[in-house]
């Protein structure tokens, strides 16, 4: 079997997460955060939507942290009415995902609570 090592050309992947914290293009970030294909930010957790509700993205990963939960329903609803497919998933899920849909040039963000 043949693998191919994945090229992220001009975007920043999620090299990593830890208790507390995210690598990101290989700079760690404490807390929560919000990543996109060019950029990383503090996210302030479910209360902090309006900053998700201006998101041009097809997709965004909502990492629950260590295990999966639910969002709640109000962040949900409005990310959807915005046109925003919504996918909460544990964090270390999100963060593979969001890898993986990176490398294929997807319109994509995820904001993640730490583990």
């Amino acid at each position: 079997m043949k693998f191919t090592e994945v090229e992220f050309k001009d975007t920043m992947p999620i090299d990593g997460y830890g208790a507390g914290f995210f690598r990101v293009d290989g700079k760690v970030f404490e807390g929560a955060v919000l990543v996109l294909p060019n950029s990383v930010a503090a996210w302030g957790g479910y209360e902090d939507d309006e900053v998700l509700l201006a998101l041009k993205v097809d997709v965004l990963f909502i990492g629950t942290g260590a295990e999966t939960t639910y969002i709640p329903t109000p962040l949900r609803v409005a990310l959807e009415n915005a046109g925003i497919g919504v996918e909460p998933m544990a964090s270390p899920a999100a963060c593979r995902t969001y890898n993986v849909l990176l490398a294929e040039g997807r319109r994509i963000a995820a904001a993640l609570l730490p583990v």
